[in-house]
């Protein structure tokens, strides 16, 4: 049987935070949650979208400024939640960029590097002693199909790149990162014995607002035909993270995605591949997001 919607267990009591909810797989994976349950904060750049969300989506809502492109913007957000709340269930890092109109973030990482990775890796180390004691909570890393082209080191001078705003590479690159940062915090998760486990998703195909950048030019007319004959809604596309973020039977360390044609289909019943052999030994350095 296909895991659904009804499938994701009650989340009474639990506390989730979900970046990117305003809109897309974000506001679909938040909508879920709040309506088991859950209290969900929903982490997005635009303060009167996230409350547009909110109200869409009702139940328990709180929103909270996240510029994941400022790692300032990213400590005052961490230091809110820290003054709210005193213990988190769910993280989703689930917010992203593809092909952006600016080249570096506000501090001079490369835009796919800098929000997708570097971004999410701040805000987990900040909230992560708010996981640890509590049993059963999860990190949740969203990565995405494009894994398989990120080529090249992943290292300080590739996160500080001035290239790639409309590169294929440097957006693969960026889901790699995700996804071997997954794999990484739940191996010193589990050596440290933490309650918590990290676990990582990817949506498939969806026409969600990630598409509204500027891609190159030969990749418009594949990236048409997919979305056209292979995608799916958005809130089909949210199953693999709500499943990593709520069902009890899912490991630490999985990777879950969909299970049709070319992994873009909808069931997520199947690990995706973890990466291309050999480049989980990479080494991802976060620079300036060690302070504070």
């Amino acid at each position: 049987m296909a895991w659904s919607h009804a499938h994701v267990p009650d989340q009474s009591g639990r506390t989730a935070l979900v970046t990117g909810a305003s809109g897309g797989i974000g506001l679909e994976t938040a909508r879920v949650l709040a309506d088991r349950g859950a209290h969900v904060l929903l982490a997005c750049r635009s303060v009167g979208r996230g409350r547009a969300a909110a109200a869409r989506i009702g139940g328990s809502t709180e929103v909270v400024r996240l510029d994941l492109a400022s790692l300032d913007s990213v400590r005052e957000a961490a230091a809110r939640v820290r003054g709210r709340h005193g213990r988190l269930d769910l993280l989703v890092n689930n917010a992203g960029v593809m092909f952006p109109s600016y080249r570096r973030t506000e501090d001079g990482f490369e835009a796919h590097f800098g929000v997708n990775h570097l971004g999410h890796f701040a805000l987990t180390g900040l909230l992560l002693d708010l996981m640890a004691p509590v049993p059963g909570s999860r990190v949740v890393t969203v990565a995405s199909l494009m894994h398989r082209a990120g080529f090249g080191a992943l290292d300080e001078e590739t996160a500080r790149s001035s290239t790639g705003r409309r590169s294929v590479t440097a957006y693969g690159r960026s889901k790699l990162a995700n996804l071997l940062f997954a794999r990484e915090l739940q191996h010193r998760l589990a050596v440290a014995g933490a309650a918590t486990s990290s676990l990582a998703a990817h949506p498939g195909l969806s026409p969600t607002g990630l598409w509204q950048g500027d891609p190159p030019r030969l990749l418009r007319p594949v990236a048409a035909a997919g979305l056209r004959w292979l995608a799916q809604p958005a809130d089909r596309a949210a199953l693999p993270s709500l499943r990593a973020a709520t069902d009890p039977g899912v490991p630490g360390g999985a990777h879950l995605g969909p299970s049709k044609l070319f992994e873009t289909g909808a069931r997520p019943l199947r690990p995706a591949p973890a990466a291309p052999p050999g480049t989980w030994r990479r080494k991802i350095v976060c620079g300036s997001c060690r302070r504070g």
